[in-house]
């Protein structure tokens, strides 16, 4: 693992060839995070039919550099009750993480016929990415879980209390929601066999078939999305920030440059979420089909366009979640990730997992491993079954028991629908059949 031209010892140019890859890097993920702004803004604004940003430069590509700079000469202002370290490190304890997990993802190479994705510049051969970890899965999830530090402190040090219930709600969210993401990943690395991103990518790299997404039966996928976009503290799940509750959530004491930081620190989240969404599920920049271009010894720009055209994809995926979802209640974030996206991610791994030891024949049920593999899936479809059925029981009794502590009773309210004779003009107002909670 790591570059191989670090193999046979370290030299000045390797230093200096490392630091260009930093650089290179951030300055990547920095005018990706700038056009990921102007990207939301303009869309969003289509999908609500008004003209977005169109002013500062070509189509308004640098409004955001506008902003920035905007922000960057306003006063900055700290509360008085606020602990000043806390409150000034908390904007960079959101931005390094994000950027830490991009140096992970491999933007380019070529992966096909067996190769590794490395380059070959000044003699020194190199990889598309900063750092090949050898656990870099592990890392990913580190950073992931050290992001949430940031707004925990920012709402803490604040010295305030709609600041400080947004960090309550990010530690809950972040818990609830780290176990679901861990465990699709875990369906990754049992098909992949490795730890490492430019492994994974290698698995993949034999064309669509071979694509994590399709291998791991889809489920890892979805709930990986969904575990992400509550990492990420986007809508539906920017409750942390819930403006109509929390005034501004955990940054409303936040002005000048570092609140930029916090917004900096969100579109490169988001950036680096879905590269690593290519990564662990779309291949990365392997190649989709054969091309005549592979035989070039520059093929390596081929997977950086791929790699490029399928980032967008959800990129734009996470703006369309913002401009079509409603904020859902905190209850029903809690619900989603402990009674739904666990146990449906866990039951999935250990799915795969039994498939994986039936196509290796250890089981010995029948002759041949179709038989053990049938088998395998006859009783973990049982199983699932059972046990959600159980789990759906749990949660109805639960909520019955909250109601009856509440004093309330669950009744049915119905409405006819049926136009009314004699009726003119609009409609008349009905309410349709639905169940609610009496008291409220």
């Amino acid at each position: 693992m790591g570059h191989p031209f670090l193999n046979d010892g370290v030299d000045l140019g390797d230093v200096i060839l490392s630091l260009v890859m930093v650089v290179a890097s951030f300055t990547i993920c920095l005018i990706a995070t700038m056009l990921m702004v102007w990207f939301e803004r303009k869309v969003v604004s289509r999908l609500q039919n008004r003209i977005g940003p169109n002013v500062a430069g070509p189509f308004g590509l640098l409004q955001t550099l506008a902003d920035g700079i905007k922000l960057f000469f306003k006063e900055d202002i700290i509360p008085t009750r606020a602990d000043r370290f806390v409150f000034q490190l908390a904007p960079y304890l959101s931005l390094i993480p994000a950027f830490l997990t991009f140096t992970l993802v491999p933007l380019a190479g070529d992966f096909s016929d067996g190769n590794n994705g490395s380059s070959t510049i000044f003699g020194r051969e190199f990889l598309w990415q900063v750092a090949d970890v050898p656990v870099g899965i592990l890392f990913f999830l580190a950073m992931s879980s050290l992001g949430i530090y940031g707004i925990l402190l920012a709402g803490w040090s604040s010295g305030s209390k709609y600041p400080l219930l947004g960090s309550v709600r990010a530690s809950a969210q972040a818990i609830s929601y780290e176990a679901a993401l861990g465990l699709s990943l875990a369906a990754v690395i049992l098909v992949s066999g490795s730890l490492s991103t430019s492994g994974i990518v290698g698995f993949q790299a034999d064309g669509i078939w071979t694509w994590n997404v399709i291998v791991t039966g889809f489920v890892p996928f979805i709930v990986f999305v969904i575990a992400g976009t509550a990492e990420l503290n986007r809508p539906p799940f920017d409750l942390v920030e819930a403006e109509q509750e929390l005034v501004g959530g955990f940054h409303t004491e936040y002005s000048s440059i570092r609140f930029a930081l916090f917004f900096l620190a969100e579109f490169m989240n988001t950036v680096t979420m879905g590269a690593i969404i290519v990564t662990l599920f779309f291949g990365g920049p392997a190649q989709i089909f054969d091309f005549p271009l592979i035989d070039f010894p520059n093929a390596w720009y081929i997977g950086l366009i791929l790699f490029f055209i399928k980032l967008l994809f959800f990129l734009f995926m996470f703006v369309w979640f913002r401009a079509t979802l409603p904020r859902i209640r905190y209850d029903q974030l809690m619900d989603l990730g402990w009674k739904v996206l666990i146990p449906l991610s866990l039951a999935w791994f250990l799915i795969l997992a039994g498939i994986r030891v039936a196509r290796d024949g250890s089981i010995g049920i029948f002759d041949d491993s179709l038989g053990d593999l049938a088998a395998v899936l006859i009783v973990a479809i049982g199983i699932m079954i059972i046990g959600f059925a159980l789990l759906r029981k749990a949660v109805v009794n639960a909520r019955q028991d909250r109601l009856e502590a509440a004093g309330l009773t669950e009744v049915a309210v119905t409405a006819d629908l049926t136009p009314q004779p004699g009726a003119t003009g609009a409609a008349s107002s009905t309410t349709p059949s639905s169940t609610t909670a009496g008291g409220h």
